[in-house]
């Protein structure tokens, strides 16, 4: 296979765990017999630093011309004045919204041997193994907002949240089509006891689900309930499909259930279509964490992050299910072998340091193709 990939290491960590991430990428390649083309461009405040904009058109329009990105992170105190007109986390939202990227998996595993580094325990953690579908595109971070002076009484400031019937229904697709692949159970989540746009969410996903997907177990839940519940009961959950923010408060928890959230990918997809006769699918890849500026420059970085979404994106966008496998079996037998960054290494033991995670993982990938055939 050829394809090209386009590269966005950022700020802080983000060049650091892109590199781990590309050299896996090269080590399946080499493996497999395929051809990526990487392309490095701009983004965030590396990108406002070089050209004043955090979004340079020239970013967006080479992630138009590749078949997938990798992004590494965004952002650093460097640029943390919340009252700047440009900020990096504005190259984050217009690479997605440019993309046309709708919907955001997060998939949340337990590696039995870290069970000790979640500060749930253990017991609770057995049998976790759930995805969040959370919707990008709409809902507050993207609605009107403003501020109003109101003399001597202060301010007012107001955010708009806002979703149409079109955009729940293409995600609410998005997580059933998975939950028909798992387990064939499907949380949706929202605050339809208070919010107009969580009546419509609600009312919109239990549609969808009845008339496309009727084999599914469609269960509504409170965000309020669902924060709670996944703390005292995660392994009841499959997968959970909810709106921007929520989704972005929720995945941030979940992510203690793995025991750090380096270990953590996602992927930001597209709509799908059929291209050399398989379903392709635009997305932009990247670890949840944050640019940890830090740790930049320290070697102390988690790389499994960034490369368990480089497997995210070989399945989702590549179609290369076999080398996605086995990547992720990779990661987990490091893991296993104890092949631990500082966020992760007990106390008393030597953690490693980026590239030697990286080093392990890809030790294991170049050995790993035989077994994952048969």
């Amino acid at each position: 296979m050829r394809a090209r990939i386009a590269l966005l290491p950022g700020d802080g960590i983000g060049p650091e765990v892109l590199e781990e991430g590309t050299r896996v990428l090269d080590a399946v390649a080499e493996r497999w017999g395929h051809t990526f083309e990487a392309k490095p461009a701009l983004i965030g405040g590396a990108a406002i630093d070089s050209t004043g904009n955090a979004l340079p058109a020239e970013t967006i329009a080479l992630c138009r011309e590749c078949d997938a990105v990798l992004l590494g992170a965004v952002g650093g105190p460097k640029w943390d004045d919340p009252r700047a007109k440009v900020r990096p986390e504005q190259g984050l939202l217009g690479i997605r919204k440019a993309l046309g990227l709708f919907a955001n998996l997060r998939p949340v595993t337990i590696h039995e041997k870290l069970a000790a580094s979640s500060p749930l325990k253990a017991e609770r953690l057995t049998g976790v193994d759930l995805i969040v579908v959370r919707e990008l595109t709409g809902g507050i971070y993207f609605g009107e907002k403003s501020r109003t002076q109101l003399g001597a009484e202060g301010e007012r400031a107001t955010d708009v949240c806002t979703y149409s019937t079109m955009e729940i229904e293409r995600v609410a697709r998005v997580a059933g089509k998975l939950a028909m692949a798992r387990s064939g159970r499907l949380t949706s989540v929202d605050k339809a006891n208070v919010l107009e746009t969580s009546r419509l969410w609600r009312e919109v996903t239990a549609r969808v689900i009845a008339n496309e997907f009727p084999s599914l177990t469609l269960q509504h839940l409170l965000v309020d309930a669902c924060a709670m519940h996944l703390l005292q009961r995660p392994a009841s959950f499959d997968v959970i499909v909810t709106e921007n923010m929520f989704g972005d408060i929720l995945t941030d928890e979940a992510s203690v259930l793995a025991g750090s959230i380096g270990l953590l990918p996602s992927a930001s997809l597209g709509a799908s279509i059929e291209e050399h006769g398989r379903e392709a699918t635009m997305g932009l890849y990247e670890p949840i964490h944050g640019s940890a500026p830090d740790i930049a420059g320290k070697g102390l970085a988690n790389p499994v992050g960034m490369i368990a979404s480089v497997a995210m994106m070989l399945r989702h966008s590549l179609g290369l299910e076999e080398e996605a496998r086995a990547v992720e079996q990779a990661v987990h037998a490091a893991l296993e072998a104890g092949a631990l960054t500082a966020d992760l290494a007990p106390r008393g033991v030597q953690p490693g340091r980026t590239s030697e995670v990286g080093d392990a993982i890809i030790a294991r990938i170049v050995g790993t193709r035989e077994a994952v055939s048969t």
